[in-house]
């Protein structure tokens, strides 16, 4: 089953068995939303700093989560919002007894699965099209997340037109993707210098960056496969 559901600017595609399944995932959207709004309206700061935050305080798990990402990668806890709820969401969701579960968050990807899964990528108008990799059937979480320079407006200040990073860490994995993203200049040898950001940082298996017609991969990345990636299925506004 399958359900696109939009709460503010969270725009989430989620896919489980049961509808039960589904119904959880969108009140524990709801109750993290709630969560992260409340810290920000105490302070506004967090929302707009691109710099590493202060980590010392009581803060909600959502809260937390974000602000650890953030500083492992050097930026701002805003770049690990997506992969936050969509971890969250899918931990509830594994709890709960589901043994397949996806949440997609704008790219920003939270997944267990007990049956093999092919997620595509997609790059705008980069020339690399319908691929994609498959996902072997897990019993654990992981997270595959999607930063642009050119699709979306989350803010990069890279030239990826996409930087896709793997991590059991969703949250790291989000805020790496961004890290990466802006890492990417123009050419070949600006691909390869990119993967200099998450090369020494634990937790992080492995990352695929794709600018125009080149194509990097650096660490465990699964293997490169020709994919229907069909625009209608991208979770987007």
């Amino acid at each position: 089953m399958k359900e696109h559901f939009r709460l503010k600017e969270t725009i989430v595609t989620i896919q489980a068995d049961s509808l039960s399944y589904i119904e959880l995932a969108k009140e524990v959207i709801r109750f993290h939303r709630r969560e992260l709004e409340s810290y920000i309206s105490s302070d506004p700061f967090f929302r707009s700093t691109l710099e590493p935050y202060d980590s010392k305080g009581d803060f909600p798990e959502i809260i937390k989560r974000m602000i650890m990402a953030g500083n492992t990668m050097g930026i701002g806890p805003m770049s690990a919002v997506a992969g936050t709820i969509s971890s969250l969401t899918v931990e509830a969701m594994a709890d709960a007894g589901a043994e397949f579960a996806i949440v997609d968050n704008g790219g920003d990807i939270a997944i267990i699965n007990d049956r093999p899964v092919v997620i595509g990528i997609y790059a705008g108008n980069s020339p690399l099209k319908d691929l994609g990799f498959e996902i072997e059937p897990r019993d654990s979480i992981t997270g595959i997340c999607t930063s642009s320079g050119s699709v979306g407006p989350s803010i990069s200040f890279g030239m990826a037109d996409a930087a896709v990073v793997f991590s059991d860490d969703v949250s790291l994995a989000d805020a790496a993707a961004t890290a990466l993203g802006n890492a990417t200049d123009i050419g070949r040898e600006a691909v390869e210098r990119s993967f200099d950001v998450v090369k020494d940082v634990d937790s992080i298996k492995g990352a695929i960056v794709i600018q125009n017609e080149y194509m990097g991969f650096w660490g465990d990345v699964p293997e490169i496969r020709k994919a229907d990636v069909s625009y209608d299925l991208i979770t987007k506004g």
